[in-house]
């Protein structure tokens, strides 16, 4: 009878399906190990490296681009101003002094290579003669400190204020748009206001006693006054003294080299003509 008794129908069904058997008992597949994240059941994160270099390579395709269009209107800038330059019009964009651009100022580029030299000693002619009014100020500064009065300080204020600006519109400009255009015109203007240029360094270097007894000068007979009152004073009128002397004899140097290529390249003779043309205008409309 115990032979012939059933089997429990649940026995074997509870080993295969009971998840506290020994795993090597167990039928159902082994799951592999999952790797440690801390996403939290998020999305992984996403490799952004290509969309990276992608970005970067269209950034460089457009500053390519933005270079050569710079590049491009320079050029177009260039092309205008070789043509307003070939048809007489100049632009004067101030570059000069580089630190703080006041005035345009490029004689290697516009001035004839064989003109170099004069233009550039003109130019010293120019620095020079501030370099001058400076020192006067100066020095006759120290002598209304020792008791020449206050007058002549306010002399040699304006003189400053006036001849260095005056300077540079009145014949350094006309000789260099003269030589850059080679202006017949422009050279009698400049000979006519550096010839008062250069009886001003004359007469600054001798400063006679005419105004305020010469001392709003520091030249030699000023200087010769003051040193028997004050050797420091006398010492810094001779020094101003020296540096017109210098201006003075650059500025005689610098007006027979101009004249020399005036009288060269025939515009004496254009200048001639333009000023019988206009006396002859002048009779005409009387």
């Amino acid at each position: 009878m115990a032979a012939h008794r059933d089997r429990n129908p649940f026995h074997e069904e509870e080993d295969d399906v009971n998840p506290f058997s020994n795993s090597s008992h167990s039928r159902l597949p082994t799951l592999p190990p999952e790797p440690i994240s801390y996403n939290y059941d998020r999305n992984p994160a996403i490799d952004i490296t290509l969309d990276k270099a992608t970005n970067l390579k269209q950034k460089e395709r457009e500053l390519q681009a933005k270079e050569a269009e710079i590049k491009r209107r320079e050029e177009e800038v260039k092309k205008k101003e070789e043509a307003l330059a070939k048809a007489g019009v100049f632009l004067d964009v101030k570059n000069w002094p580089p630190f703080f651009p006041i005035i345009h100022h490029d004689i290697s580029n516009e001035i004839p290579n064989y003109l170099h030299r004069m233009q550039y000693v003109a130019f010293s002619t120019f620095l020079g003669l501030a370099l001058c009014l400076l020192w006067n100020v100066i020095s006759v500064s120290t002598a209304s400190i020792k008791g020449e009065g206050i007058a002549i300080w306010f002399l040699a204020v304006i003189y400053f204020i006036i001849g260095v600006p005056g300077a540079y519109f009145l014949w350094y400009r006309p000789l260099y748009r003269a030589c850059r255009k080679d202006s017949a015109f422009k050279f009698g203007w400049f000979f006519m206001f550096y010839m008062i240029h250069i009886c001003f360094c004359i007469y600054a270097s001798i400063a006679p006693p005419i105004v305020y007894g010469g001392l709003s000068f520091p030249g030699f007979l000023s200087a010769i006054h003051v040193m028997s009152d004050n050797a420091l004073v006398g010492i810094f009128y001779f020094v101003g003294f020296g540096l017109f002397c210098v201006e003075t004899l650059l500025s005689i140097w610098v007006i027979q080299r101009v004249y020399r290529y005036f009288r060269g390249t025939g515009k004496a003779a254009e200048a001639k003509r333009y000023a019988a043309r206009g006396v002859a205008m002048e009779t005409v409309s009387l």
